[in-house]
Parts: structure tokens; sequence; C-alpha cells
């Protein structure tokens, strides 16, 4: 192996194993997270999410500072609204999102307080 410290012995700590065992999620939870953490895969859903942390949006405004088009914007709304994301209201003809709660401002503000840590 290269740059992977790896054991030199084929020895189990039991105690250790036990207690980390039990504190495991359980599969289910843990392919809703798997799941939940793939949206973030994508630079466009992490742009229109950095930008809803700012303010509340229709299609249009995202689209705009985005330089992208609103039936581009628009399919990727539906998948962040769709994991929970994003939440959506209207006001007559104009539809504005927002981050859908508190949880998602954090995730966004660790992941890039994360990158940017040196």
């Amino acid at each position: 192996m290269s740059d992977i410290d790896v054991c030199q012995c084929n020895m189990i700590h039991g105690d250790i194993v036990d207690v980390v065992k039990k504190s495991m999620p359980d599969s289910n939870l843990v392919e809703e997270m798997a799941d939940f953490f793939k949206v973030f895969g994508d630079p466009t859903r992490v742009r229109i999410l950095s930008a809803l942390l700012t303010a509340e949006m229709c299609v249009c405004d995202i689209a705009h500072v985005l330089e992208m088009k609103q039936s581009a914007i628009s399919h990727q709304l539906r998948l962040l609204k769709k994991s929970r994301l994003v939440k959506n209201r209207r006001d007559g003809k104009v539809v504005y999102y927002s981050l859908d709660d508190d949880h998602v401002k954090k995730i966004i503000e660790l992941g890039t307080a994360h990158i940017t840590h040196k």
C-alpha cells in the first residue's frame, strides 16, 4: 500500500469492536444518508443551495444568478425538494424557493468550513 498506513498484525480489539457495532446506524438509515449526500454531488445543486443560503428566490432569479436556463434550474429544484433540502411557497404567479430548514444551512456551512479549513 502506498500512502495508507495499515496494521502489520491481524488482531481484533473486541471491546472497541463491540462498542462500535452497537453504535452503528441500521442499514436503512445508512442507505438514506448515502442518498442524501449524493444530492450534494452535483455542482449545480450546491450552487443553488448556496444562493438560497442568502435569500429566498424564484426560478427566474436563480437561473439569472447561475447563468443557466430556467428548465435546468427547475429540474434541479425538483430533486432538491424531493430530498427535503428546499421548500417553496407561491405568491400569486411567482413561486419562491428557500432552504427547507436550518439543518440545510448548517450542512452547507459545515461543508464549506471543512473544505476551506487548512
